[in-house]
């Protein structure tokens, strides 16, 4: 038979005839693979002759890989297949697939993710690998009793993905397809011989040839594929240096200049979800990935000089050092070096990531020099917080600081001080009058980051949603500067943009949530709406004065349109960015939004105004998808519509008869004399629908009719999501609001809000 005459060397792993094999007993392909077994008698690469019934078996590795030629291949291996996942923790995950196939598809390779599995030899090996995959052109094929497998060559890699195509297909590619080469989906030539499950060729072509055998023999001859213990290798690389119950000092998510003694309840793929000693059953904790700044090991705090919340037991036993079988020890973490002197002073002048709004760069200021090269760093952009609740800690070589000048050097939108506007900002009119001293390029050059780290615009990724660290989010490589990136969620507007080092944790490859088995997020996908004819331009009215609310022209993206996402990522992540200043794009800055006091808190409202009302729906939507076939919002509402036309008679009389502030929180900072006047205990039900019309949320209005403000303020996500009748994304919204809002009277210890 045709197995009986072909083998495997044992050294290389190379498929071809016995009888042109080195040596009588046919071991090795060549003289040079039987002097090299010489010097590696531990090598257990092992060849089996094909016999008939067994037709595959033998022909695992064809080729062992050049980084991994030092594993060990056993059928124990073999067998231990690929990762498993859980279905629970998959169900509804995004996946990556006919958007592979464009020419314009660009993944990062995984080679430049230097804490991604299998890293160091993932991207020049795979392509030109034979697998065996299941055979889904068959007939009566369905995904729960698909048992039957075919050969298939790898034609491309992006990322964790692979392009594949059956063997025998020759240059037709209308049965190409991608699968993950992380998964369950593709194994080692030979894994099918391994098990019994048969060989059968595509229906499409399976009258090409008379002798399959024959052929896939001269197709495997010289081939290389998995090695048999790949998958092993790659979940050896997913195992976490910590543990369930691990014990560790974790940046409070309620309280940022702190960190809080947390315990690791759940690890995936690397990531850790950590829980707060204190935490109520229903908060969701706090997700990072094992290498995180944010994370700490047990005692970091005190020798640090860092603040801490913590239990006094304790307090008590690391300060009399000692520790317990839980504790996480400083040989878990990246460690900085920890004898340079401090760079920096304390009111010294730089920039930084502003760690509430990761979109903005934005100018800061030295509060504290700790121990180990470690600094406290106040964003400017906040009212000033007498118990520094809002201060961060970075180290001195973060590279999330960078010297003043850094924005104007890189065309980078800075964030000004409070009181200060963006465009009449400059640091030399600035310095002499607040009196700090200005850091220069000289204090970061120790740094040492590597800027060529392989990562262009345009390049596609997985990204954690910081501001939401739970989720893992399709995105995009918006910018590269210098060792930054800007990353981009696909869907969303410019102001949930991140900007990360190039060497983050929180980045991740094209396939990575699917190999470990992680949910991925989705691009939002807008609701489809029907066409609709747009009614005439109605006249501009006079604008009555009332509001006491800074009301700049609105830029954001995010509105009502988002009635019902299904399983996207708006259905978890809080649609309004916490109070900053985001990064606006020059067309965005250009479009106005309807008037604060537009008819759409009306209760009773006319169907001509009702229409008017869907096509600003309509407008906002398009704002996000750039259509700009649309009139602008103004231009169909009236940029100044009369007060009998807006709101009903009680709410006219509260507003002219009140001298409430309404604050308006969306990418406004409001100044701390202002916030200090808010009162929303005691607000009626007419403040509650200006504050949601002051901050874009006019269409919901009505949704609120019976609300106080001491009502709203006790309102919880669920809660809202009912009274919006199940509409997600605009919920979401509200939510966030009233958070800030509470935030914001209460002083910013609980900007980086806590999402039930």
């Amino acid at each position: 038979m045709w197995m009986r005459c072909t083998a495997i060397c044992e050294l290389c792993g190379r498929v071809g005839r016995r009888g042109q094999f080195y040596t009588r007993n046919t071991k090795f392909c060549s003289l040079r693979c039987h002097t090299s077994n010489l010097r590696r008698r531990h090598c257990n690469w092992r060849f089996q002759l094909m016999e008939g019934a067994e037709h595959m078996a033998g022909m695992i590795p064809l080729e062992p890989l050049p980084q991994l030629q030092h594993w060990q291949a056993t059928l124990n291996d073999l067998q231990a297949g690929p990762i498993k996942q859980s279905a629970a923790v998959v169900a509804n995950s995004y996946e990556w697939k006919d958007e592979l196939f464009g020419c314009d598809f660009l993944a990062a390779p995984v080679s430049l993710f230097k804490h991604a599995p299998l890293h160091e030899m993932w991207d020049n090996t795979f392509e030109g690998m034979k697998v065996e995959v299941k055979n889904t052109d068959c007939e009566n094929y369905s995904e729960k009793l698909g048992d039957y497998f075919w050969v298939a060559t790898v034609l491309k890699v992006k990322g964790y993905m692979g392009l594949l195509r059956y063997e025998g297909c020759g240059s037709d590619n209308s049965k190409d397809f991608w699968v993950n080469l992380c998964c369950s989906e593709v194994h080692p030539v030979g894994w099918c011989a391994t098990r019994g499950k048969p060989l059968i060729p595509p229906r499409s072509i399976e009258d090409k040839y008379t002798d399959w055998k024959k052929f896939l023999v001269k197709q495997l001859t010289g081939a290389r594929t998995l090695p048999a213990n790949f998958y092993s290798k790659l979940n050896d690389s997913l195992v976490s240096r910590f543990s369930i119950g691990s014990i560790m000092e974790v940046v409070d998510k309620n309280r940022i200049s702190q960190v809080k003694v947390a315990t690791v309840c759940e690890i995936i793929g690397k990531r850790l979800h950590v829980k707060y000693y204190d935490s109520s059953p229903e908060d969701n904790g706090f997700w990072c990935h094992e290498d995180s700044p944010l994370i700490h090991p047990v005692g970091w705090a005190f020798r640090i000089g860092h603040p801490l919340d913590a239990p006094q037991s304790y307090c008590q036993r690391v300060a009399a050092g000692r520790l317990i079988a839980t504790d996480s020890t400083p040989d878990m973490f990246y460690k900085y070096p920890s004898n340079e002197p401090p760079l920096f002073s304390e009111g010294m002048k730089l920039e930084a990531v502003d760690p509430l709004n990761l979109s903005s760069v934005c100018a800061a200021t030295v509060m504290q020099i700790l121990n180990e090269g470690y600094m406290m760093i106040k964003i400017d952009c906040y009212p000033p917080d007498g118990t520094g609740a809002d201060w961060f800690c970075y180290h001195q070589r973060s590279p999330c600081i960078f010297p003043v000048g850094f924005a104007a050097s890189n065309n980078i939108p800075l964030v000004p001080p409070v009181g200060f506007r963006m465009e009449d900002f400059s640091w030399e009119e600035y310095l002499p009058v607040c009196g700090g001293v200005a850091s220069d390029s000289s204090l970061f050059a120790a740094r040492g980051h590597v800027v060529s780290h392989g990562f262009v615009a345009g390049m596609r990724l997985e990204c954690a949603d910081l501001m939401d660290p739970r989720l893992v989010c399709v995105a995009t490589v918006a910018r590269v500067v210098s060792d930054l990136l800007k990353v981009h969620f696909d869907g969303w507007g410019t102001e949930y943009d991140q900007w990360l080092w190039a060497h983050s944790t929180d980045v991740y490859p094209v396939g990575w949530c699917r190999a470990v088995g992680h949910r991925l997020e989705g691009p939002l996908q807008l609701p489809a709406r029907p066409p609709r004819k747009h009614p005439p331009k109605q006249p501009r009215r006079r604008k009555k004065q009332g509001l006491k609310a800074s009301q700049p022209p609105n830029t954001t993206e995010e509105s009502s349109q988002n009635s019902d996402m299904g399983d996207t990522k708006s259905d978890t992540k809080s649609l309004s960015p916490p109070t900053s200043v985001s990064e606006m794009s020059a067309d965005a800055e250009q479009r106005a939004e309807p008037d604060v006091e537009s008819n759409t808190a009306k209760m009773d409202i006319d169907p001509e105004s009702k229409d008017s009302i869907e096509v600003a729906e309509e407008r906002l939507l398009a704002d996000i998808t750039g259509d700009t076939s649309l009139p602008t919002a103004p231009d169909i509402l009236g940029n100044d519509l009369s007060q009998s036309d807006a709101l009903p008679a009680n709410i006219l009389e509260e507003e002219e008869d009140s001298d409430k502030v309404i604050p308006r929180l969306v990418n406004t900072s409001v100044p701390l004399d202002v916030l200090n006047t808010v009162d929303p205990e005691n607000w009626t039900t007419a403040d509650v629908a200006k504050f949601l019309t002051v901050n874009d949320c006019q269409p919901y209005c009505v949704n609120f009719n019976n609300i106080t403000g001491r009502m709203m303020l006790q309102l919880t996500k669920d809660e809202i999501i009912e009274l919006l009748e199940m509409k997600v994304g605009p919920s979401l919204k509200i939510f966030d609001l009233i958070q800030q809002l509470k935030c914001k009277i209460k002083q910013p210890q609980c900007r980086m809000l806590n999402f039930k």
